[in-house]
């Protein structure tokens, strides 16, 4: 098992998630020992926050509903200011299970990455979805993989690790809309380097997902419209990887 790296926070975005949000907390403290943790809490209408007041984390309890986007660039800011030097997400639904997370501190502490996304579909055996599923990711990793000149096999997957170079960017420039493949397209033209690792996902422990099953296919099309519009974009020279890691 990979040693924990020093001044590492857990980020959890959560939305509706007073089913799961509890029990993942506990696998958190069993699996990351003395790793603190913060959730952050996308106005949700249930019983979250509720669960959130006893459970002896820290906690943003955001006053209306951002998307995980919005919530993740309010975790990173709440990383930066308590002065975490990386940090690992793992989505509130209980997808993640946090043992997977030594597999990213292990690649993270090689020290070539800034940015770390455990794949689903790398290593024995992958993970099975809808065909409509799929078929939506294949041909987003596809597209990606193309603009980002490397090979992209999972880009919607939210199990990251990030360290404070990248922190400090998405703080200030974090996609709302669709983050995880957004994200992964902006930082390879601000210089920042990205790697998979092989991660086992399993279902989402309570609720359901945005997403329905042929609507993938929709989102796909969206996201690769706008990941088409961010490419026309000039590059925030203020947030390159060189700028940001000499603080020039």
């Amino acid at each position: 098992m990979a040693a924990m790296l020093p001044n590492t926070i857990v980020l959890i975005p959560a939305y509706n998630e007073e089913a799961s949000i509890g029990p993942l907390l506990k696998e958190v403290a069993e699996h990351l020992p003395g790793v603190p943790v913060c959730v952050i809490n996308d106005c949700s209408g249930d019983g979250t926050a509720q669960v959130l007041e006893g459970a002896g984390c820290a906690y943003l309890n955001l006053p209306c509903r951002l998307g995980v986007g919005g919530a993740m660039q309010a975790g990173f800011r709440y990383a930066l200011e308590q002065g975490y030097d990386y940090a690992i997400r793992l989505d509130g639904d209980g997808q993640h299970p946090p043992s997977e997370g030594y597999a990213l501190v292990e690649r993270m502490a090689q020290g070539d990455a800034d940015l770390v996304v455990g794949s689903r579909f790398l290593g024995k055996g992958g993970y099975t979805s809808s065909a409509a599923r799929q078929v939506g990711i294949a041909g987003l990793a596809t597209f990606l993989s193309y603009a980002c000149r490397q090979q992209i096999t999972d880009p919607t997957s939210g199990f990251q690790m990030v360290n404070r170079p990248t922190m400090t960017y998405f703080a200030h420039r974090y996609p709302a809309e669709y983050p995880e493949p957004e994200t992964l397209a902006l930082l390879s033209r601000q210089g920042y380097r990205f790697v998979e690792v092989p991660a086992v996902f399993r279902e989402r422990q309570a609720g359901k997902s945005s997403i329905r099953r042929w609507g993938t296919l929709y989102y796909m099309l969206r996201v690769c419209v706008a990941l088409f519009v961010d490419r026309c974009r000039a590059v925030d020279r203020r947030f390159e990887r060189r700028r940001v890691e000499t603080g020039t």
